[in-house]
């Protein structure tokens, strides 16, 4: 039996960051509500840009705040100034139970082929998407439904295979949503190994405002479209095919105002424009709140 002690557990706190997507939140009230026990970045977009820090639990937080919007710029700004052995992404919603570090740190100790564990984090019952069973592969067929917030990863293979959130993609950014999906697309195409565990780390909180999405306005035109741009980027040439099968399989959700046959038409345009042989633009404008829900999965 191995034992460890109280040095042992703090090297450990250290080799995990928790990095935190924030929009105009007070980073320690923050701390405090998402019980962090680690290490962590917050980068906050709000209304400055200055740098502060402060101490939980004997833990160096950092908080950079940028006066701008995007997920994907939010994250990455998160992921650039990371200096653990591995990071966990975050959203400023998430709780994370007492024991997420020594989760964490022992999914990689018992999977050290790894480059990223996929780990449950409870949502909103109507949000939910994902929920790992048993230890699996994450592979290109399985991957869509999986949302930032429930990747750990060694943060020397994100260095080495150069991969970053996409700008395009997400609240704040010019198609609404698909950054997560895309930014695990790129690993996989990238060579490394993902795998989903069923170990629970933490829950999403509700939200004050209910559970509706700040970016998802109905399954209405700019819904589609912008789905279709995503679908090109995840799928090329096959895009059409995964746009089709995906409307069919929610088609009773998703369909109930606008046919099947309007919403391919509108994943076709997005498809056209994401393949460059349009100009045309995304219906209503994306907005600036940013957002970071996974939606029904790819």
């Amino acid at each position: 039996m191995q034992v460890r002690t109280e040095e042992s557990a703090m090297s450990d706190e250290k080799r995990l960051q928790v990095l935190v997507a924030a929009v105009e939140e007070d980073p320690v009230t923050l701390a405090e509500h998402m019980n962090l026990t680690t290490e962590a970045i917050i980068c906050n977009q709000c209304n400055t840009n200055q740098y502060l820090e402060f101490h939980r639990k004997g833990q160096l937080i950092r908080v950079y705040e940028f006066k701008e919007r995007g997920v994907g710029l939010n994250r990455n700004n998160g992921l650039l100034r990371c200096d653990a052995e591995f990071c966990l992404f975050s959203d400023e919603d998430i709780v994370y139970n007492d024991d997420y570090a020594q989760c964490v740190l022992e999914g990689f100790q018992r999977h050290p082929e790894a480059d990223i564990l996929m780990f449950n984090v409870a949502a909103v019952e109507s949000r939910r998407t994902y929920e790992n069973i048993r230890a699996k592969r994450v592979r290109w067929y399985n991957y869509g439904r999986y949302p930032t917030y429930s990747m750990a990863c060694r943060v020397e293979s994100l260095r080495r295979a150069n991969v970053f959130f996409s700008l395009l993609y997400g609240g704040g950014a010019r198609y609404s949503n698909g950054e997560d999906s895309l930014f695990i697309h790129d690993c996989l195409k990238k060579g490394l190994k993902i795998y989903g565990l069923p170990v629970n780390i933490g829950h999403e909180n509700r939200r004050q405002d209910g559970d509706e999405s700040t970016w998802f306005k109905g399954y209405n035109r700019k819904f589609f479209f912008d789905r279709g741009v995503l679908y090109h980027d995840l799928y090329g040439a096959a895009a059409a095919v995964f746009a089709l099968r995906f409307l069919l399989t929610h088609r009773k959700k998703m369909c109930t105002e606008i046919s099947v046959s309007e919403a391919f038409g509108f994943m076709r345009e997005g498809i056209r424009e994401g393949s460059g042989k349009t100009s045309a633009v995304s219906g209503e404008d994306s907005g600036n709140a940013q957002s970071t829900e996974h939606t029904t999965g790819v």
